[in-house]
């Protein structure tokens, strides 16, 4: 078989092993040549290929990013994408693709693949958005990341006697905030799926600075907002691309903190330090594992599924099911970041 292989949208850590694996099992298990793509989708449509051996991925397994490129271009949004993705699948022979990608890379996907391609997907963003999936590619690594920045701003904050917010990425889901917010031992936690009240937070403080510390840690998810007709109005900025701009609602945070209670307060706008450097074990075994099970998937012929980890399983999933969906972090969890604070 000849497979074509992609990773679309973000970049994150974990990518290199997934794309190893492919090659390693496709290649030594079932003689496939793999074909891969640069760039995602803008790849694919305009044919620029990169075939690849044993020797494109030596030494890759701990370096972050991806060997490939990556970009957010969906085919299905752009005039003749759709078309020009299947004379590129004709012209290359290829027998199926491999897809590695988030939400909107996936939802490319399942519409290639209703195009008539074989596709078999692989889950990756750091943000653990995907549904289906219990973990995606790259989340282990930015939450190791977002954990080890709140340990450090820990020491500064107490040193003077500050309330230091840290904001971190997550657009729709708090999955780093509520994680990286448990393991660093922060105050507050504010994520996207539960909408704060400021005048909460300032008395929250102000009773914690005046009874028994004098710090405090914050961290908000970027796309954190506050709960509608509380007393803080915060409207989202938004990029040329519909992304959220980083710092935006840290910035608010940390002034309204400030302002309200007059304690010393700054702000850490973690951004892409997130998604860069070396992946955690735990990374690169998962992107090896769904690697493996992609090729497996697509030489028994499956096709429109994506791989996901279910307990210690991973299982296939009708790419149907979880196009276009969030997965949010779930109420016990944000109870346990709230009965740590």
């Amino acid at each position: 078989m000849r497979i074509g292989l992609l990773t679309g949208g973000g970049d994150c850590p974990g990518l290199n092993a997934a794309i190893r694996a492919v090659v390693k099992q496709g290649m030594g298990e079932y003689g496939h040549t793999i074909i891969g793509f640069r760039n995602g989708w803008k790849g694919v449509v305009d044919g620029d290929i990169i075939p690849l051996g044993r020797q494109d991925i030596r030494n890759v397994l701990p370096v972050g990013g991806t060997l490939l490129g990556t970009a957010r271009f969906h085919p299905h949004a752009s005039d003749g994408g759709i078309d020009a993705v299947l004379a590129t699948v004709e012209a290359e022979r290829l027998d199926a693709m491999i897809c590695i990608g988030g939400d909107g890379t996936l939802h490319a996907a399942s519409k290639v693949a209703d195009a008539g391609v074989n596709i078999v997907a692989i889950p990756k963003t750091i943000d653990n958005d995907v549904e289906g999936t219990d973990l995606s590619i790259g989340f282990h690594t930015a939450v190791n990341i977002a954990t080890e920045a709140i340990d450090r701003v820990h020491t500064t904050a107490e040193s003077h006697n500050r309330v230091m917010v840290v904001e971190v990425m997550g657009r729709h889901a708090g999955w780093i905030a509520v994680n990286a917010g448990i393991a660093g031992g922060a105050e507050v936690v504010l994520a996207p799926e539960d909408p704060f009240d400021m005048d909460a937070i300032e008395k929250f403080l102000r009773h914690r600075h005046r009874a028994h510390a004098n710090f405090s840690i914050v961290v908000v998810a970027e796309g954190a907002v506050p709960r509608e007709g509380s007393s803080m109005n915060f409207t989202q900025e938004l990029g040329k691309y519909g992304e959220i701009i980083a710092g935006s609602i840290g910035e608010r945070v940390s002034a309204e903190i400030a302002k309200r209670t007059g304690f010393d307060t700054r702000l850490t706008v973690l951004g892409h330090v997130q998604r860069g450097g070396e992946p955690t074990p735990t990374d690169r075994i998962l992107g090896s594992r769904f690697g493996v099970a992609a090729v497996d998937a697509v030489s028994r012929g499956e096709s429109k599924v994506m791989t996901a980890l279910r307990g210690e399983s991973v299982v296939l999933v009708p790419l149907d099911e979880i196009a276009g969906k969030v997965k949010h972090v779930p109420a016990e969890l944000l109870r346990v970041a709230h009965a740590l604070s």
